[in-house]
């Protein structure tokens, strides 16, 4: 399979490594916001090779790892082209516009895959495979702590200035970002961390999942100065990368008659958590194992627990909470 990656950030350059050591890839199309940037990393990499968009829309699939709110443009033209897309972008804008895209993906025979990173990807394909254990799903509240590279750790600071639009009693509701206080435990080492509301992408993605849920909410981990800065560029530069991160599903439901929770979650670096969901989703959209043509989140496009079996191949292993009687 002939596979291309757009972007050569802390995810771009991880991705361009696992594909190209990757089973049946034949080539990795490697296109970067510059050229100087995507010459380094083929330099670096052996089995890939610099690109353009031409060389991109002879691909079989292609993963746009640019930063949120840049991959549209992109997208359009290569879905046009009859290619498989996946994107990783968070951005709640973004994701409704490569949804729009459907008809014309559809119309070429195509996959678009919206959101394969830790989160919102991960998380909804988490909130998949919990949601079978349940008759009726009820509610679904996801919460992500950490940031991958740069790009990224802008972007979530940015998030909690913005409007979140979360799933209630089965309407959506505005919220001010940086409210919604819940303290929220994520999977050792992380531990606990105080989540607030933001702009983010899963509850949009998951209502299409679970229709019937009455509640969808989604948080970020913060701290004062994130919610009291939120409004403004970041203080301090980013980390080149982040450091270890966390993402939490709680799916709450009936099982034969009787109220019932699951909690899974996952503890990791963001970056190379993303590159391993994005790597594994584009492989598998290469092969031909997508649920259907057009666009659509990971957990539509892809069958939750062999997927979630793929990525603990690469390293990525969901952890369930237990509880424990006193």
């Amino acid at each position: 399979m002939r596979l291309g990656v757009v972007g050569t950030g802390a995810v771009g350059a991880r991705l361009a490594r696992i594909l190209a050591a990757a089973e049946g890839v034949e080539s990795v199309a490697v296109c970067g916001r510059s050229p100087a940037s995507a010459a380094e990393v083929v330099r670096a990499v052996p089995g890939t090779v610099p690109a353009g968009l031409g060389d991109l829309q002879r691909a079989d699939a292609v993963v746009l790892a640019t930063p949120s709110g840049t991959q549209w443009p992109m997208a359009v033209q290569l879905v046009r082209a009859g290619v498989a897309v996946v994107s990783v972008s968070g951005d709640p804008g973004e994701v409704r516009g490569l949804l729009a895209l459907d008809a014309t993906a559809r119309e070429r025979g195509v996959p678009v895959v919206l959101g394969a990173a830790f989160s919102p990807g991960l998380t909804c394909v988490l909130a998949a495979h919990a949601a079978g254990w349940f008759d009726t799903v009820v509610a679904v509240h996801v919460a992500r702590q950490g940031t991958g590279g740069p790009a990224c750790a802008r972007r979530y600071h940015a998030a909690l200035g913005r409007s979140a639009w979360v799933w209630l009693d089965g309407n959506w509701v505005r919220r001010r970002g940086g409210s919604g206080r819940e303290l929220c435990w994520f999977p050792d080492p992380v531990g606990p961390a105080d989540c607030y509301f933001g702009a983010l992408a899963e509850p949009q993605l998951l209502i299409r999942l679970l229709p019937d849920a009455a509640t969808i909410t989604a948080r970020r981990a913060a701290d004062r100065q994130d919610r009291l800065t939120s409004h403004l560029p970041m203080l301090t530069p980013p980390y080149a990368e982040g450091g270890l991160g966390a993402v939490r599903v709680a799916v709450s439901g009936t099982l034969r008659g009787e109220s019932a929770q699951r909690v899974l979650g996952v503890a990791h670096n963001p970056a190379a958590a993303t590159a391993a969901v994005a790597a594994t989703a584009v492989v598998s959209l290469a092969a031909g194992e997508a649920r259907r043509s057009g666009a659509m989140g990971l957990a539509e496009a892809l069958a939750p627990l062999s997927f979630l079996s793929a990525l603990t191949e690469r390293g990525i292993t969901p952890v369930r909470f237990e509880g424990v009687g006193l």
